[in-house]
């Protein structure tokens, strides 16, 4: 979601400090949404109005951050300026007189369709500079369909749209570009990326890197565990894989590569560590506060579901690098490490803000928002008093925080409102209806069909593609088809959040295996291949949890523990199988014969309804033959 450090693409004075402004009114006027101090004090306020504020905030920023070419030139030219400050303007006019706008809307009038048509381009242009071209052409395409529906072949064929009524009703209506992404964005993740921003600041992120390395460092293969432990620490703050993979990887690839991974497996390590912070609890990606809001349940909610998934993943990862490091004859990390009795004494505050947000999340029940506020104001109060490794807030990093939050928030910002205006358009073409009824057919009403081509479609659609936005969208265009035959709601939805997410390690477009490559100094493409064995558990896991629920804990208490402990044993056993290595290196009959009892293993029974025989085999079979390469091994002579 974020970055400890937010780089600023204009090198005027004006434009850096004007871009800064805006970054820290957008959190600020979110904090005041978040508290509803307008309506306290007695002013109506519609929330359209809160989010075209934000949006043109955003919007104003982006134009002066990124150039028209993408490119890391740090001039602002005259017509960046010109489309800043139209975007900003034009916001700000709609807003000032929104409840007319709202009236005049039946009319389509002259105005509202200059002030929509300006307004479309300008998100449009503006999620080009920050998404790059992949999203802007699906965006142009969901555009050219809106105007041309009638004419596609059957099953998608649409309600057409003339131009001017189409510019006003994306514009303008609560169902596209201010619609629930945004708002989401505006009024939650924003304040979350605030709360990381206030931790960073304070010293949070070496606290967490500290306490992975004082915890694994003298551990076998010390290294890669401390990249596993330090992203998954790190990942619940951030929740961003590219993030952090730039922000923990700068440390942990060194350290991996001195131990004596390869270049390769250090960025698979990293760069899978780091896409897990995504999907694990308690402060997930952008994409999870979406789902809550799609599914119109609480984030709590969201975070139960997660858990298991996410622990599984950590774990195979885990499982994976420890054996590695065995087969490898890796040592422990040689640098001094810090001691974590120490590391506890010294930086105990930063445990305190994850508390109260879990406390005010479960026990009061207070919305996410209210939630990561509290949390973000005992770390501020902590912060100037208790130093971390000579890191004390002051005012200065305080007002950092707001404009760091913001223009973090930005990007995300132009991203999800393209998103709405796709679904505004799948609204009003009635495509998204035929979309599923043809990803439907086109599964042949065979469940696992469908599923192979909804997680294909999530894989190539993420490519290049932050992740809330290829949320956005799959949720739109192949969740109502999985809920159409019968999938779980929040399954469905987890289902489409894993494979968008494993865009982000799958070639030939792996932007965090790309990054972690650029810091170890690897092969991208083959850093790509390793981070997805690696990371195996991800590409399954969604299958069984859509054939049984118990593993994103919904169901019967005793069969989610049963599901979730075989699933444990079933991780280990494929995992071995594809390492190669248990005391000894393996032969491929015996890699396979794990792997087949690691999948018995782990294949839920409640899905299969064979009363956990199927299990029972595969933990008994793979137990085996885990046992007996272990005592092979030991019977070999040392020459």
């Amino acid at each position: 979601m974020s970055n400890n450090e937010i780089p600023l693409k204009a090198e005027k004075p004006f434009a850096r400090y004007l871009a800064r402004i805006y970054g820290g009114l957008f959190v600020v006027l979110s904090i005041s949404w978040a508290f509803q101090i307008a309506g306290n004090l007695g002013f109506a306020v519609f929330r359209e109005q809160f989010l075209i504020v934000c949006l043109a905030l955003a919007g104003g920023a982006v134009f002066l951050n990124c150039r028209f070419d993408r490119d890391k030139n740090y001039n602002v030219p005259w017509f960046d300026w010109l489309f800043s400050t139209l975007f900003v303007a034009t916001c700000l006019y709609i807003a000032s007189d929104y409840g007319r706008f709202l009236l005049d809307a039946p009319y389509e009038t002259k105005e509202m369709l200059v002030m929509g048509a300006v307004l479309t381009l300008l998100v449009l242009e503006g999620m080009r500079r920050v998404a790059g071209g992949f999203l802007f052409i699906i965006v142009l395409c969901f555009v050219a369909y809106a105007l041309l529906a009638h004419l596609v072949p059957r099953p998608l064929t649409g309600s057409q749209s003339d131009l001017g009524p189409l510019a006003i009703y994306l514009a303008f209506d609560t169902n596209a570009l201010l619609g629930t992404p945004l708002a989401v964005a505006t009024s939650i993740v924003v304040l979350f990326i605030f709360l990381g921003q206030v931790l960073f600041k304070t010293g949070g992120g070496e606290f967490f890197t500290d306490i992975a390395m004082a915890t694994m460092g003298k551990r076998r293969g010390g290294g890669a565990k401390i990249s596993v432990v330090a992203s998954a620490l790190f990942g619940s703050i951030s929740g961003s894989a590219i993030s952090n993979v730039t922000t923990t990887g700068v440390i942990t690839i060194p350290l991996m590569r001195k131990s004596g991974y390869s270049a390769i497996d250090a960025g698979a390590i990293e760069s899978n560590a780091s896409t897990g912070g995504q999907f694990m609890p308690p402060i997930m990606g952008a994409a999870a506060f979406l789902m809550a809001e799609f599914l119109e349940i609480a984030y709590t909610e969201v975070m139960f579901a997660a858990i298991i998934p996410a622990l599984l993943y950590y774990y195979a990862v885990f499982v994976q690098v420890d054996l590695v490091a065995a087969r490898d004859n890796i040592s422990i990390v040689q640098a001094d490490l810090p001691d974590w009795r120490r590391v506890l004494r010294n930086g105990w505050h930063f445990i305190l803000p994850f508390i109260i947000l879990l406390f005010c999340l479960f026990h009061l029940r207070e919305e996410a928002e209210i939630s990561a506020l509290y949390a973000a104001g005992a770390i501020v109060v902590l912060g100037f008093i208790r130093p971390y490794q000579g890191k004390k807030l002051n005012f200065k990093k305080l007002g950092a925080a707001f404009w760091d939050a913001g223009l973090a928030t930005t990007e995300l910002v132009l991203i999800v409102a393209a998103a709405g205006l796709v679904i505004g358009i799948l609204n009003i073409s009635g495509g998204g209806f035929a979309l599923t009824l043809f990803l439907v057919d086109l599964g042949g009403g065979n469940l696992f069909v469908l599923l192979a081509i909804a997680a294909l479609i999530c894989i190539i659609l993420g490519m290049g593609m932050p992740t809330s936005g290829v949320y956005v969208l799959l949720a739109a265009l192949v969740a109502p088809s999985l809920v159409e035959v019968g999938v779980d709601k929040i399954a469905a939805h987890m289902f489409i959040l894993y494979f968008g997410m494993m865009s982000m390690i799958t070639p030939p477009i792996a932007l965090a295996a790309f990054a972690a490559a650029s810091l170890s100094r690897a092969d991208p493409m083959a850093t790509g291949f390793a981070a997805m064995r690696m990371g195996w558990v991800a590409y399954v896991i969604p299958f069984l949890f859509v054939l049984s629920p118990t593993l994103l804990a919904l169901g019967d208490t005793v069969y989610i523990i049963i599901d979730t402990g075989t699933a444990a044993i079933g991780v280990y056993f494929v995992s071995v199988s594809m390492i190669g290595y248990f005391s000894r290196s393996m032969s491929g009959i015996t890699r396979i014969a794990l792997a087949i009892a690691g999948i018995s293993a782990f294949v839920p029974d409640s899905a299969l309804d064979v009363s956990n025989i199927l299990s029972i085999s595969g933990v008994v079979v793979g137990f085996a033959i885990i046992l007996r390469e272990h005592f092979s091994a030991k019977s070999i002579p040392i020459s």
